[in-house]
């Protein structure tokens, strides 16, 4: 059983960055690969970046690239997402999920068994 709690969202201005961290639960974070996923209202969960158990790897939805780092602390239980650059596009809920297997690529939500509550991230132009 692994729970997730995010935060670090909030309103900002359109060329601003935030933080999200992700803090997990339970003794084998370290062996779960990591993912954060957004949605907007009136759209689907999509994917925005993750990353393999031990940081090595990661992966990054196109629309992201070059603007959002994910890393992740294994000693603290917890997953970043830095964003930088924020558009009024970014505008969404940001979720944090575990996944048991695999590494950091193409990963559909369903593939992820543990979830977040979300954080709020409103970018304004």
């Amino acid at each position: 059983q692994v729970l997730l709690v995010e935060s670090g969202g909030g309103l900002v201005q359109a060329g601003d960055s935030l933080r999200l961290s992700c803090a997990a639960s339970g003794r084998t974070f370290s062996s779960y690969a990591m993912g954060w996923f957004r949605q907007a209202p009136g759209k689907e969960r999509e994917s925005v970046a993750n990353i393999n158990w031990s940081g090595s790897s990661t992966f990054y939805a196109d629309s992201v690239k070059g603007r959002f780092t994910i890393s992740r602390d294994n000693a603290k239980n917890t997953v970043y997402l830095q964003m930088n650059n924020l558009k009024p596009e970014d505008t969404a809920v940001y979720y944090c999920a575990a996944r048991r297997y695999g590494g950091a690529g193409t990963y559909t939500p369903e593939t992820y068994g543990y979830w977040g509550q979300g954080t709020q991230v409103t970018v304004s132009s």
